[in-house]
């Protein structure tokens, strides 16, 4: 059943619940939201089945969770802070792709989390950025109301079948439908442009675990590494998976693995 709790500026944040034990939040990528995500409201269940209390919600403006704007990335930050306290005032957090961003700016901002696994951040390398020229170019498509646009706009650099399939898919109105959306994750992304990761994160000395797949994409494998180097204690390992995807049972036994350790 669909809870709710409220965020710093009265957000209404959707989530679902099961489960005892240690908290995990679990924080999506662009699109994903848990009427739409079969995969990670399956990963929430067979956490729960594993001994955790488990929290898997929308973002702001997905789902049925509202939004507020202006968008900030400190808003977001602000809504698992929310959830966080829901949980007893302490958890975990899995970050998918983009959402794995989201994770590092909550851990930075101080709250009291007990660990962090990233799946496959898909940042810019330091020194390798573009400038902030991607979010400043899907901000104009979607104030030009052109959300399809926008949605190729931000599945740029990714394989181009992904984006065909998707537009011939029956998950493509969804996807325009929240398009205004992909805004936030780039803006997570992209501010870890604006300095060195070692500075911008280096007050995160919680475990941190990185996740690859065996069959990974090229842009990934580098990430990993400078994100090993750039956190205090930090460590990165590969699993069954490929091509940014996943089954749920393998990620809820890695996940598992490393925050019962």
């Amino acid at each position: 059943m669909t809870r709710y709790v409220t965020s710093a500026d009265g957000t209404r944040i959707a989530y679902d619940r099961q489960g005892s034990g240690p908290a995990v939040i679990l924080v999506a990528s662009a699109i994903q939201f848990r009427a739409f995500d079969p995969t990670t409201v399956e990963l929430a269940r067979q956490l729960a089945a594993a001994g955790f209390d488990v929290i898997n919600y929308d973002r702001r403006g997905r789902g049925d969770s509202t939004d507020t704007l202006p968008f900030s990335v400190d808003r977001e930050v602000q809504d698992i802070a929310a959830l966080v306290e829901l949980a007893g005032g302490s958890a975990a957090l899995f970050g998918s792709s983009s959402g794995g961003a989201l994770c590092l700016w909550a851990a930075a901002s101080g709250l009291d989390l007990t660990g962090l696994v990233l799946w496959e951040v898909p940042l810019s390398l330091e020194g390798e950025g573009d400038g902030g020229e991607w979010l400043i170019g899907l901000q104009q498509r979607i104030a030009q109301g052109d959300r399809g646009a926008a949605v190729e706009f931000y599945m740029r650099d990714m394989p181009a079948e992904w984006l065909e399939a998707a537009k011939q898919s029956q998950a493509w109105p969804v996807m325009k439908d929240i398009a205004p959306t992909l805004v936030y994750d780039a803006a997570a992304l992209e501010r870890a442009q604006r300095g060195p990761w070692a500075q911008l994160w280096g007050s995160v000395t919680i475990p941190v675990r990185v996740l690859l797949g065996e069959q990974t994409l090229p842009l990934f494998p580098p990430v990993a590494d400078a994100l090993e180097r750039a956190l205090p204690n930090a460590s990165q390992r590969r699993i069954d998976a490929a091509d940014h995807g996943w089954r749920p049972e393998v990620m809820a036994a890695a996940v598992a693995e490393f925050l019962r350790a």
